[in-house]
């Protein structure tokens, strides 16, 4: 078990003390007044961590503490795991990103867009062209969430057991066979939308190579980077290190709600939201990115592969509010593209946190998140585990790391 250590003080990694210490200050109020159980947050510069601080409980009423080597449910932060098996498979020759989908799972023949009605008076039309592998990555196939609540085919995935994108009974297999038997929202690339695109790749993944989705995980980038803590489930001795997840309350509060189980071998192995990790491990896949695909002398990804990756994808230079469907038009998506499953900051001018060109990365539905910020050669990450309703740290947390940034 390997466990994330601080390499270097902050002066000689161009960064303040004080302002880190006032970052670390501002979490623990939210975790003294009831907002957060607990965190841990890292910021290293040049793959040197040269801050580490970790503050509360993992398990509120067991009474354990954050410790460096908790592990944490990561969620949406799976997704750029997702993306590099896709990309390795890519740069094997054994897809493309410009394949049309249903190459690899023919279900997604002739796919056909919402244009009217719903239930059972919805109205179609064939999409104008088909779903590429590359809208997968970027969020442009036209599929959805049927939690958003906003577009009458979120209703038809709600219907068909899909509110939360895994239903209990089925594999990933058989989810993504009930994704492809609902209309898209829109034709494919013409639009970002926030989706289960990812579960979709993930399946793509177990067709092109002939493995679980955990066993490709785990042999091509998990063990070689060394991130002997991630994985879809729990390992032997691992549970006690676990956090507990936790809700955000209507009265700003926290309590105890069921997550994805991990546990055992999960029935639904997802791409999209599925791994456990720790802040060493994390660490690791962070480097990765930044040091362009290549780590300990592990090479997974050429360097220009890795540089589309975290390049912003999306047509003619747009962003995510402007090239977004109607739920994502919100002034935090301003200054942000996407590139294969990393938002990227394209101006930073229109951020509503500092932020600066070409800074990549991604969160948490918990209130997990990451970034690698080229310009500085920093990367950052912050563990807790709040679905959150209101509360809102990520811009709190940009700007303190931005303040510590010294050179």
């Amino acid at each position: 078990m390997a466990q994330l250590r601080q390499d270097v003080e902050p002066e000689r990694a161009g960064l303040d003390a004080g302002a880190l210490e006032r970052l670390d200050r501002h979490f623990a109020g939210h975790v003294d007044a009831g907002r957060l159980p607990g965190f841990l947050v890292s910021v290293a510069r040049g793959g040197r961590v040269a801050h580490l601080t970790t503050y509360g409980l993992r398990d509120v009423a067991a009474g354990l503490p954050v410790e460096a080597d908790t592990l944490w449910r990561i969620y949406s932060m799976t997704k750029p795991v997702t993306a590099v098996a896709v990309l390795l498979l890519a740069e094997e020759g054994r897809l493309s990103l410009d394949d049309p989908l249903e190459r690899h799972l023919p279900a997604f023949a002739d796919p056909r867009v919402h244009v009217g009605g719903s239930g059972p008076g919805v109205r179609t039309r064939p999409a104008a062209g088909p779903i590429l592998v590359r809208h997968l990555l970027t969020h442009t196939a036209g599929l959805t969430f049927g939690f958003y609540h906003r577009h009458p085919v979120d209703a038809l995935y709600r219907e068909a057991g899909l509110e939360y994108s895994v239903p209990p009974d089925k594999d990933l297999a058989e989810t993504v066979g009930l994704y492809a038997r609902l209309p898209l929202q829109f034709d494919p690339g013409t639009q970002w939308n926030y989706s289960v695109a990812s579960n979709v790749l993930g399946r793509v993944v177990e067709v092109v190579s002939g493995q679980p989705l955990d066993t490709f995980f785990a042999e091509r980038i998990l063990r070689p980077l060394g991130m002997a803590d991630t994985g879809f489930h729990l390992g032997p001795g691992q549970a006690p290190r676990l956090a507990e997840l936790y809700g955000e309350t209507d009265t700003g509060g926290i309590e105890p709600v069921p997550g994805l189980p991990v546990h055992g071998r999960p029935r639904f192995l997802s791409g999209s939201g599925g791994l456990v990790s720790s802040a060493h491990d994390f660490h690791r896949f962070m480097e990765l990115l930044r040091r362009g695909g290549e780590l300990d002398g592990v090479r997974l990804l050429a360097p220009r592969t890795l540089a589309l990756m975290t390049r912003n994808q999306l047509p003619g230079g747009a962003t995510i509010a402007s090239f977004g469907a109607p739920v994502h038009r919100e002034p935090g998506n301003d200054g942000l593209g996407f590139g294969f499953n990393v938002s990227v900051v394209t101006d930073p001018a229109r951020t509503l946190a500092p932020s600066h060109l070409g800074t990549y990365g991604w969160t948490g539905v918990a209130t997990t998140a990451f970034w690698v910020d080229p310009v500085h050669d920093l990367t950052v990450q912050f563990m807790t585990q709040v679905r959150p309703k209101r509360l809102k740290v990520f811009p709190e947390l940009r700007r303190l790391v931005h303040e510590a940034v010294t050179d």
